[in-house]
């Protein structure tokens, strides 16, 4: 009984919601298809779901029985590392964001029911929420760019099928696009716009975006920190060049990185670089024999990395290649690469002749750093094509907003009815 009314409940308040939404001038028509795509995907994933759904759904079954025969037991777990019950044992050394997620997943169990099927569609329901803010946060702020905003974040193939279901992405996704939303509100909003709500949804954002991936979430947060820096900086002394804001933005990160180092050895470059290469190592054991990024030469040294940068950045990006690979996934990540590249092609024209965009450049320059600094560690740590592609759609978004955003990209979606502002 309490699974049925606590689900007709929150039907009930999705329909209010998707009401108001609808009425928004020249972004209400996108939020019923857009839902929809979500949820057809967070269902698809569950019809052969992969390893790894299969296991949070089972761990998280078993932590939800525990929670209804022995909730006492159950709550002691939610501190620690460890679960028991019955003959199941499930023990984690330190902070796992797979034990986090499980957790989160049983606590849930009244609303879910332990079914797969509807925890696919809520986590779907979490992403989707999320981006169509940034989408609405982007659009007020930056009306330019409201087209780019719709298609990256909201119908970007990868990033949609990827980001939705019973994995950690929809989760990270989520918490991504809350804090980028209520920072971008934070600095470029008008005065007086809920900045209390605001400030909420950014720490609620970088606590799940740290929760379920600590480096990603740390590099986003770090980022738009130094974005926070340059921009008050620039508004006391005046407009600044944008060559001053690259350095004092590269600047501010390489002193917080050094800080960090400082704070947490889990910063530090040795530990650091000596996790990437292990991780490297084990995972290109599992991948020879397929298409995967060949990186044979690299080691846990500055010089070893930096020269491995440029090709694993290129892979995360534009690979697999049309020729890679002989199954329909590598064919349709082939073609959404290729779209992707002559999307950053027309951007480099533009950069190279100088031309304005309706994204201001301080905006632009963030997420493209962020989206390389992530770009540059899945692909020194991650050789599997397959598992790249799902790693990277949690920010791959945020790259493709910035390329539609450039004048010639954002020229031609304004030439599409459907995208004119209303």
């Amino acid at each position: 009984m309490l699974l049925l009314v606590a689900n007709a409940a929150v039907l009930w308040g999705l329909y209010r919601w998707l009401r108001v939404q609808r009425q928004l001038p020249g972004l209400g028509y996108f939020v019923l298809p857009t839902l929809a795509l979500r949820l057809v995907a967070g269902a698809v994933s569950t019809i052969r779901p992969t390893d790894d759904a299969w296991y949070y759904h089972s761990w998280a079954a078993l932590m939800a029985a525990q929670q209804r025969q022995a909730p006492a037991q159950w709550l002691r777990m939610l501190a620690g590392d460890e679960f028991h019950f019955g003959e199941q044992a499930l023990v984690f050394h330190g902070y796992s964001n797979t034990f986090f997620f499980i957790k989160l997943l049983s606590a849930f169990s009244w609303l879910t029911g332990d079914v797969l099927l509807l925890q696919a569609l809520y986590l779907s329901v979490a992403a989707f929420g999320a981006c169509w803010l940034l989408v609405r946060v982007l659009a007020q702020l930056f009306p330019g760019t409201r087209g780019g905003a719709v298609l990256s974040l909201l119908l970007w193939p990868s990033a949609l099928y990827w980001s939705s279901g019973v994995t950690k992405e929809s989760l990270l996704l989520a918490g991504s696009a809350l804090l980028l939303a209520s920072a971008l509100m934070l600095l470029y909003g008008p005065a007086g716009s809920r900045r209390g709500w605001w400030a909420l949804g950014a720490v609620l954002g970088t606590w799940l975006s740290f929760k379920m991936r600590f480096f990603f979430g740390g590099a986003l947060l770090a980022v738009l920190l130094a974005v926070a820096v340059v921009y008050f900086a620039s508004q006391l002394g005046g407009p600044w060049r944008r060559r001053w804001q690259v350095l004092l933005l590269l600047a501010l990160l390489g002193v917080g990185a050094r800080v960090a180092g400082e704070i947490s050895p889990v910063f530090r470059f040795n530990k650091f670089a000596s996790q990437l290469t292990r991780t490297y190592s084990a995972l290109r054991q599992k991948s020879l024999g397929r298409p995967h990024v060949a990186l044979p030469e690299l080691a846990p040294t500055a010089e070893s990395i930096l020269t491995h940068t440029p090709k694993a950045i290129a892979s995360t990006l534009f690979r697999p290649f049309a020729w890679e690979g002989d199954t329909v996934f590598y064919g349709f990540a082939a073609l959404e690469n290729l779209g992707l590249l002559l999307l950053a092609l027309l951007a480099a024209a533009d950069w190279a002749r100088r031309r304005g965009a309706p994204l201001p450049f301080l905006v632009a320059l963030a997420l493209l750093v962020y989206c390389l600094l992530m770009a540059a560690l899945v692909g020194l740590s991650t050789p599997n094509l397959g598992t790249l592609s799902r790693y990277r759609a949690p920010w791959l978004p945020l790259l493709v907003y910035v390329l539609l955003a450039q004048p010639t990209a954002a020229g031609l979606l304004r030439r599409l009815r459907i995208f004119t502002p209303g």
